[in-house]
């Protein structure tokens, strides 16, 4: 698999994505079981628990390892410009799937667009699409590519990745109305037109659609609104069209990432500058003055830091798109993140805001 430095990773997972994590929730429900068995029945509890993890380990690891054929299977990503996107492709085509790899600057001739179109020469199997997924227009357009394009074998599109997404930051007063709309049609409704355009295929092959929302869609953080306010739109649209779906056998993930600024093009030290200079120059001298250039400085320079913070290996991430694509039986939920940041919206999750604006403010 190439990432977005051109390295390769293995073809195939060594093991299914959160395995792990599924065996001990195996084990706390076995355990939890044999505790009230034994409490009704008056049995030995630790006899009840060894029965029932004797079975069920051994069932989780199977249906955990069970994947669907690539070969017969299609797949389109979008946002494969760079970063997640053009990884994933990559990898999903070295799995032997047909990929359809949504590019917002296929029309301009990109150099990431040449190396997936580089990639798919000689198989036929990776295919660049032109989408904007703002227009209409062309995600129609793509619709119907994808459809002229689909091989006689294969019947309908087995998952949708929706992966495009833009970021930016400021706090509320900062930022003009029309930057959070920006923001919103490529996250948040960008997301839901190509579902929509995609889901007749999608239905044909009972699949499944996998979004990316992000850590920030399960807690907010300082100065970034306008991101926070789509991935959480993400997570509720996620969930409501998992529902939904239920009853064509359309399976629908949601994929969590951390952070991963480092490893991605979402944002860099000359992007931060531009977003900066912009909205402070577009600021009232009301709102200048309540803030203060000082205070502004500083929140541009703590923006400037998370360009090289966080993982710059993307592979996690990619892997658990992967998984959500690959198994027969994807989890619904995927966080590929740090112990730190899986705490972090556990807490906010679960607990008082009191308690996590004292842990994290």
């Amino acid at each position: 698999m190439c990432s977005n430095k051109g390295e390769r990773f293995p073809e195939e997972m060594a093991l299914p994505y959160g395995l792990p994590q599924r065996c001990l929730q195996a084990v706390a429900a076995c355990w939890l079981i044999s505790y009230v068995l034994s409490f009704v029945t008056g049995g030995c509890s630790l006899v009840l628990f060894t029965y029932l993890a004797v079975v069920a380990l051994p069932a989780v690891a199977i249906y955990s390892f069970m994947n669907v054929d690539p070969g017969t299977k299609a797949v389109l990503v979008t946002g494969c410009d760079s970063g997640f996107g053009h990884a994933l492709a990559l990898h999903l085509h070295d799995l032997g799937f047909v990929v359809f790899a949504g590019c917002l600057m296929k029309d301009k001739g990109a150099d990431s667009v040449k190396q997936l179109d580089d990639a798919g020469k000689n198989t036929g199997r990776l295919i660049t699409v032109q989408m904007n997924v703002t227009s209409d227009a062309e995600v129609a357009a793509a619709v119907e590519t994808v459809r002229a394009n689909l091989p006689p074998s294969i019947k309908g599109l087995w998952a949708v990745v929706n992966n495009a997404g833009f970021s930016t930051f400021g706090e509320m007063e900062w930022v003009p109305i029309n930057v959070y709309e920006m923001v919103a049609s490529i996250n948040l409704f960008g997301l839901i037109r190509v579902t929509k355009g995609f889901l007749p295929l999608i239905r044909e092959a009972q699949g499944r659609v996998v979004n990316v929302a992000s850590m920030l869609g399960r807690t907010g953080a300082y100065g970034r609104s306008p991101y926070c306010a789509t991935k959480f739109g993400v997570e509720a649209v996620s969930d409501c069209l998992r529902m939904e779906m239920k009853k064509f056998n359309v399976d629908v993930a949601v994929i969590e990432p951390g952070n991963f600024i480092a490893g991605t093009s979402l944002y860099n030290a000359d992007v931060v500058k531009a977003q900066s200079k912009k909205m402070w120059d577009g600021m009232t001298d009301e709102i200048r003055n309540a803030y203060g250039q000082e205070y502004f400085d500083q929140k541009t320079e703590l923006m400037l830091s998370y360009t090289t913070a966080g993982v710059s290996d993307i592979s996690p991430v990619v892997n658990a798109m992967t998984d959500a694509v690959i198994r027969v039986y994807p989890r619904c939920r995927y966080q590929p993140m740090a112990l730190y940041e899986l705490f972090k919206i556990s807490v906010a999750t679960h607990l008082p805001e009191y308690v996590y604006d004292a842990m994290f403010l």
